[in-house]
């Protein structure tokens, strides 16, 4: 209005409904454009403050024995700060803090424990230093590999639905399965793939051949591909080409970044696809990956490296 525009040509073109525009005015006239500068609201104050979460909540979230625990449930958190710590906290406060530090439920993975923990601790520790340098190093590129089947009748996976609504997946119980063998490439999202039916060393020979042809050799770059310790990974007349293999230690699947590729992969393109074809299984994963292959952005995101 400040231009020579009209109340109704401002109103037009601002957006906002009469009343809304009336009051900016009036604020405006009383105070100047200051007035006009978008202040969040107080609220209520926060019953524990940040410092106080990062510092008492959070570790006991990671390491329940500390309060002599094995095992949180919110509900049994907040009845502990309330009787421990004499936090006045509400299940829905704390979910709110939980959410506010990235925290989610999620389902432990299996793992064997290993037969002497502080020894495998150790090795885990000097593989991470040398991982890290690998990775640092702009003269090499390290490649992660794994291989990961899929089934037909995948497992079900959480989605939306109505409070109350019973919801149901099909199955058919045909047992289809593929196997995919691939390598990724977290800094620049590339990935190298097959579709296979088995895993054992002629098959993965053919992946190597493949990797090769599509991570050809560079004067003055090594190419590092980190794998686990599967019987085909080491058998002795593989031929490598120009590729140098690195094995994780045992009971080490974090830090393989390419694990949470087929994760993304079943959650994202596969969840609720249930199929008694081999083929129809076979060309979804190809559409699948295809896709991947034209988002590198995304599995830069999904395969991003950082400290184990």
């Amino acid at each position: 209005m400040l231009c020579g525009a009209d109340f109704e040509l401002t109103r037009k073109h601002s957006r906002v409904t009469e009343r809304c525009l009336q009051l900016w005015i009036s604020r405006f006239n009383e105070a100047g454009i200051d007035a006009l500068t978008y202040r969040p609201k107080t609220g209520r104050p926060r019953s524990v403050s940040k410092e106080l979460v990062a510092e008492v909540i959070l570790p006991l979230v990671e390491a329940p024995a500390l309060a002599g625990q094995s095992h949180w449930t919110a509900t049994k958190l907040v009845g502990w700060l309330k009787n421990e710590k004499d936090l006045p906290i509400a299940y829905s406060t704390l979910v709110r803090y939980l959410h506010e530090h990235d925290y989610q439920l999620k389902v432990p993975r299996p793992m064997p424990e290993p037969p002497n923990r502080e020894d495998w601790e150790d090795q885990r520790a000097r593989f991470a230093d040398e991982l890290l340098d690998l990775i640092d190093d702009d003269r090499c590129d390290v490649y992660f590999g794994d291989e990961a089947g899929f089934e037909g009748d995948p497992r079900p996976r959480r989605k939306w639905a109505r409070r109350g609504e019973r919801i149901t997946q099909g199955y058919f119980g045909k047992h289809v399965r593929k196997n995919v063998i691939g390598a990724v490439h977290p800094k620049s999202g590339k990935l190298v793939s097959l579709i296979v039916p088995h895993c054992d060393g002629d098959v993965f020979q053919v992946f190597l051949d493949t990797m090769a042809e599509e991570a050809p050799p560079t004067p003055g770059r090594r190419c590092v591909l980190v794998l686990d310790n599967a019987s085909w990974h080491k058998v002795k007349t593989l031929n490598w080409h120009h590729i140098e293999p690195v094995y994780l230690p045992p009971y080490s699947p974090d830090f393989n970044p390419i694990e949470r590729l087929w994760q993304h992969l079943k959650s994202h393109y596969l969840a609720g696809f249930i199929t008694k074809s081999g083929e129809e299984l076979t060309a979804k994963l190809i559409t699948s990956i295809q896709t991947l292959l034209d988002k590198p952005q995304v599995v830069r995101s999904v395969c991003r490296t950082h400290s184990p």
